[in-house]
């Protein structure tokens, strides 16, 4: 008979750490967390020192029950969840209904599912940390606070299901504020100046830098021209070669906000997806004879920071597999940089250097291997030696007129064997081979390229874009990015165009408001150093009723000025000109996640919705007769089709282009890939390269 009862929030961590543990040890999963405030009721007793109201979550009744069944059997109870603050909750929550004294030896934790982390965890059991639980609770009340004053009072005012959150509604003005930031852009006109030259049959490029020994931006196209006369007829003289080593070091490790970002570069997944596969990889993977095995450390993290033991695997896998030049002479340690780092796990990395993807390619689902070979390189990456390039700047000189060339070649490939960082624009380096120069040379000029160009506006954000934001302004934590951008989502203050977040009018006017009435809600500063307050509370220095007082202080005057000031606000839905087939009244535009569409002006009575189309321009290559509009699926994801549906069933995941193939006539779609941006053709697969549009 099993002495101990183990609690883990999920079936599949169950399963792993039950195989570590052995016969002794019954392991239950809890299912996530037991109880919460109440859904109906603002649940907090502001007057009892911010008391908490919990209710048992609704449809847990099954599992507590269980679990309390299984209490009866046992001699001791070890409460396993997450290592972070929501993991202490629920340890603290199942504390309660088990009755389990919170300074008891009951909590285990471990930053990784293997069986030596396990074995360590259970050897070093601790009671429960009330300092990590008080920091859960005390941004749950201030989330709770915030949501449930200022809702109610904007479903008076303007209008009912509108809500407002602390770190969601900073991340909404964010995403509005670079809206305007657009709007406002006043493109500026400038021009480049690109030569080619060629020596001993090698050709190479070269661009415009200054007049005089100065440097100088072309504004216009009559500053062109001027440089353009200026060296006709004239040789092009090489005055000035260097040539220089440059070491280019490997990314640290990752953190969940830059395991958001790469994921979202590199594979195209959303944060939720990201932290949803990076979970199950955590938890725990079959992996046939060797059974259930965590395959990653914990995934909610912002520290960087490296085991010794893991560092040591990582140079043994290195040094056997590329040498010992691969191999840094010291491990590598890095720093995150800014203060609010709390180091209390370690980097995101694989369970073992030694398990590399394709050794367990098979059992593992297309996200799980792409994610985890992602985490893997990364990690390997960051411990192996810094690549060496060979540069070369060239000076040349055309009278006056002086143009600048630079070339680089990889001398010794270090990391970049295994792992190159992603970036936000797509783009990869490239080397950029010169021929050998010395000064006195005149190679030959064959083309000039003067090329005109406009400043491009700052870029809308994407999901990775954004919490690259977030976290350089110190708003949210590693567990609350992902969350945060499904909530201003699916309050619909944010569509997402083009993998870009776009605001809506709603959200718009929601911020408006929020910005006249609770400036310090909207304050990126107030709101980073009110996480910093809470990251005191997790350590033991900051008492969370004082924090809640203070906020609340100020807060609640907010809310009784805005009760008395703030006008009632009528929002009209755009009519549009398209009528209900099922009622004949007119649709109206309405705003939702995945931006607009259609809806019945009769609701509730009619609740006839269709989408918005846009038309494509192309002609459908299957019937003849329909055009080609972008549609949406059930999860958002844009498509194309035939507006003559269901006559005509063709369907497209790639964006259909107008020019029609050079080769056959057939339509054309976009592509993208790391190579860039082509256009290929659906009938005979011929591709067509496309130059990115320029941004300055």
């Amino acid at each position: 008979m099993a002495d101990n009862l183990v609690i883990v929030e999920s079936p599949a961590k169950a399963k792993t750490i039950s195989k570590y543990l052995g016969k002794q040890f019954i392991v239950k999963a809890s299912m996530g967390h037991v109880r919460d405030l109440p859904k109906s009721q603002i649940g907090v007793e502001v007057e009892k020192d911010f008391e908490p109201k919990y209710i048992t979550i609704r449809g847990k009744g099954n599992v507590l029950k269980e679990l309390k069944d299984a209490k009866k059997k046992v001699k001791r109870i070890y409460l396993a969840a997450d290592p972070d603050r929501e993991g202490e909750a629920i340890a603290w929550h199942l504390a309660h209904y088990l009755d389990i004294d919170e300074t008891d030896v009951c909590r285990v934790v471990f930053n990784e599912i293997t069986k030596q982390a396990v074995k360590d965890a259970f050897k070093n059991p601790r009671p429960i940390n009330m300092d990590l639980v008080n920091a859960q609770q005390a941004r749950r009340i201030l989330d709770r606070l915030v949501g449930y004053k200022i809702s109610p009072l904007l479903w008076k005012k303007v209008k009912k299901g509108l809500s407002a959150g602390r770190v969601q509604s900073v991340a909404v003005k964010i995403i509005i504020d670079r809206e305007n930031e657009i709007k406002a852009f006043e493109p500026v006109e400038y021009w480049s100046i690109t030569v080619r030259l060629s020596i001993d049959g090698n050709t190479f490029e070269a661009k415009f830098h200054g007049i005089g020994g100065e440097k100088k931006e072309l504004s216009n196209e009559a500053e062109v021209k001027q440089v353009l006369a200026a060296i006709e007829g004239k040789p092009f003289v090489v005055s000035d070669v260097k040539e220089k080593e440059r070491l280019r070091h490997p990314a640290p490790p990752f953190i969940t906000s830059s395991l958001q970002q790469e994921a979202a570069r590199k594979l195209n997944f959303r944060a939720a997806r990201t932290m949803s596969v990076a979970q199950q990889l955590y938890e725990g993977i079959d992996l046939g004879k060797e059974g259930s095995v965590g395959l990653i450390t914990y995934m909610r993290t912002d520290s960087t920071r490296i085991s010794p033991v893991a560092q040591e695997e990582a140079r043994e896998y290195i040094k056997d597999k590329f040498g010992d030049a691969y191999v840094p002479e010291e491990p590598r340690n890095y720093v995150k940089k800014g203060s609010n780092a709390q180091d209390a796990h370690e980097a995101v990395r694989p369970t073992s250097a030694m398990r590399d993807p394709e050794s367990v390619k098979s059992y593992l689902s297309r996200d799980q291997f792409r994610l985890y070979k992602l985490i893997w390189e990364r990690f390997i990456a960051s411990q192996m030696a810094s690549a060496v390039l060979d540069t070369m700047s060239v000076d040349l000189k055309v009278g006056d007129v002086l143009f600048k060339a630079n070339g680089s070649k990889i001398k010794f490939h270090g990391f970049m064997k295994v792992y190159v960082e992603g970036n936000d624009d797509g783009t990869k380096d490239e080397e950029k081979f010169l021929p050998p120069l010395k000064p006195q040379d005149q190679p030959v000029l064959e083309q000039t390229e003067p090329k005109q160009h406009f400043t491009q506006p700052p870029p809308r954000y994407t999901e990775a874009r954004l919490v690259r934001a977030l976290e350089e302004q110190g708003i949210g934590r590693p567990s609350t990015y992902a969350p945060t951008l499904e909530t201003i989502q699916k309050r619909g203050y944010v569509a997402l165009e083009d993998k870009k977040f776009v605001p809506t009018e709603l959200g718009e006017l929601v911020i408006q408001l929020m910005e006249e009435y609770f400036p310090e809600i909207l304050n990126v500063e107030f709101t980073a150093n009110m996480e910093d307050e809470l990251d005191h509370v997790e350590e033991g220095s900051e008492d969370w009723v004082k924090i809640l007082k203070e906020f609340y202080a100020t807060f609640k005057q907010r809310l009784d000025v805005a009760e008395e000031e703030m006008e009632e606000i009528e929002i009209e839905d755009e009519v549009s000109d398209e009528i209900c087939e099922k009622c004949g009244r007119h649709f109206v535009y309405k705003m939702g996640r995945f931006g607009k569409f259609l809806a019945c002006s009769g609701f509730p009575d009619c609740r006839n919705t269709k989408p918005i189309v846009k038309d494509t321009g192309v002609a459908c290559p299957t019937c003849g007769k329909g055009k080609i509009v972008e549609r949406r699926s059930k999860k958002g994801r844009l498509f194309y089709g035939c507006d003559q549906y269901p006559e005509c069933e063709f369907v497209s995941w790639d964006k259909p282009v107008a020019e029609p193939c050079p080769e056959c006539s057939g339509m054309m779609v976009e592509k993208r890939s790391k190579a860039g941006l082509s256009h290929q053709c659906v009938a005979c697969s011929h591709k067509v390269a496309k130059e990115e549009q320029e941004e300055a």
